[in-house]
């Protein structure tokens, strides 16, 4: 069943009383801002897009892109832009591009073969409240001063929308073509952050690093809609946890077993407070909705009921998104299919 934008209630927020997460009732509002014990003004990155995702305190759900499910070529761009469309009317929180600027058949996928900011750009003129995330842009193959500038124009024209995922990349051919030592990985995703902060909280901003220097001369236009940008380290980034929950404003991580998932989230409280936490699974659905599941790489394939079991478990955890990379024959199936009965049917 087709939902109207208006009746996302049906999918998300409404009958979500049920399943708030305890002392986590209390950490946000559905403006954004912190309450509870980590109480504070509404942070500087706090978007659209960040709200979108994160301002309610129930597990919302994004998509992974590409959406026609053709992760070993070209997808087709009229259909991938159609299903977009379809996500958000059937009322997903955000949509993440991959960054993948090369294929490496060894790796398996070629990561939706689109440059993602020319990719969220399009999707940004073809909807109106989705979240644009990035899962994830690799810092160390990409110039910080070109990425500050794509990202924040980016979330210009989408009315500030975009969230930023972060990683160190972990296609190795890469490295080389990019004249990148692989070693030096973790320092140059400390400074490339540090960098993209500077372009959008400052004017004529004076930072250096491996990356060149910025004396004060130049400034980098356009400035996003909010002082900073959301950035989202991805897996551990070659950072330490304490280094991400300081300098990060939510980390990505990848799919984990259920009890490793539960210690992760526990820690991350400890050390980041009410900061999001979001995963990322792959979904596959059954044909028999009683199905047990299988495990795939990084993900599940299983029936309609035992997935929604799984991400109440993941919302009790504490997880605040997911990005569901699903998988299947009919992509549009499975979108409605994961709408009507599992969002639909978790808070109820």
């Amino acid at each position: 069943t087709m939902l109207r934008r208006g009746d996302r209630t049906m999918l998300r927020r409404g009958d979500r009383t049920m399943l708030r997460r305890g002392d986590r009732t209390m950490l946000r509002r559905g403006d954004g801002t912190m309450t509870g014990p980590d109480a504070g003004e509404r942070p500087d990155h706090a978007n659209a897009g960040f709200r979108q995702l994160f301002g309610d305190d129930g597990l919302t759900f994004g998509l992974g892109l590409p959406l026609t499910g053709e992760r070993r070529g070209t997808p087709d761009p009229t259909e991938e832009i159609r299903l977009a469309e379809r996500a958000e009317a059937l009322g997903f929180d955000g949509l993440w591009a991959r960054d993948v600027p090369t294929h490496w058949p060894k790796f398996g996928d070629a990561g939706g073969a689109f440059d993602p900011w020319a990719l969220l750009s399009h999707v940004a003129a073809r909807t109106d409240e989705v979240a644009l995330g990035t899962s994830s842009v690799v810092l160390p193959l990409r110039h910080p001063i070109h990425l500050a500038k794509s990202a924040a124009t980016v979330d210009r024209l989408s009315d500030g929308r975009v969230v930023l995922g972060v990683a160190s990349g972990d296609r190795d051919p890469e490295y080389p073509a990019f004249g990148v030592d692989p070693e030096r990985r973790g320092e140059m995703v400390r400074e490339r952050i540090a960098a993209m902060r500077a372009c959008w909280r400052a004017e004529f901003p004076e930072i250096g690093g491996e990356w060149g220097e910025l004396d004060g001369d130049l400034d980098v236009l356009p400035k996003p809609t909010t002082e900073t940008l959301a950035v989202l380290p991805t897996g551990n980034a070659r950072q330490s946890t304490e280094w991400i929950a300081e300098h990060g404003d939510g980390w990505l991580f990848y799919h984990l077993p259920d009890e490793t998932l539960r210690s992760y989230v526990a820690e991350w409280r400890e050390q980041a407070g009410a900061k999001p936490f979001a995963i990322a699974v792959g979904v596959e659905f059954a044909d028999d909705p009683t199905a047990e599941p299988e495990h795939l790489h990084l993900g599940y394939r299983a029936g309609a009921e035992w997935f929604r079991d799984y991400f109440r478990r993941l919302d009790e955890f504490g997880v605040d998104h997911v990005i569901v990379g699903l998988r299947g024959d009919d992509p549009e199936a499975a979108m409605e299919t994961f709408a009507d009965e599992v969002c639909g049917e978790i808070g109820r």
